[in-house]
């Protein structure tokens, strides 16, 4: 997977926004919110060139208390929210 080009995370009131970058892109009706463990795992991933489930099970692990279960299931999860949004590619 990678992350699509043009799409910015920004913390606006402390929301977490993924919003499209360049003015030609602006269509509010594609901001999508994310919590922050999602804009842990996005901040993380938007600058590798690509990452999979266990690059997310790994990130998980790392920065919380989670058992590993738990995490490859959320992994997989956002990954598949992410596809259906269309803010990552395969």
């Amino acid at each position: 997977m990678k992350v699509k080009k043009g799409i910015e995370l920004q913390n606006v009131c402390n929301e977490y926004l993924l919003i499209p970058a360049g003015i030609e892109n602006v269509d509010f009706s594609k901001i999508i919110s994310l919590n922050p463990t999602a804009a842990y795992l996005w901040e993380n991933v938007s600058n590798m060139e690509s990452f999979d489930t266990d690059t997310l099970v790994e990130l998980l692990l790392k920065e919380y208390e989670v058992e590993e279960p738990i995490a490859r299931e959320d992994s997989q999860l956002i990954i598949e929210r992410w596809l259906e949004t269309g803010i990552i590619e395969e």
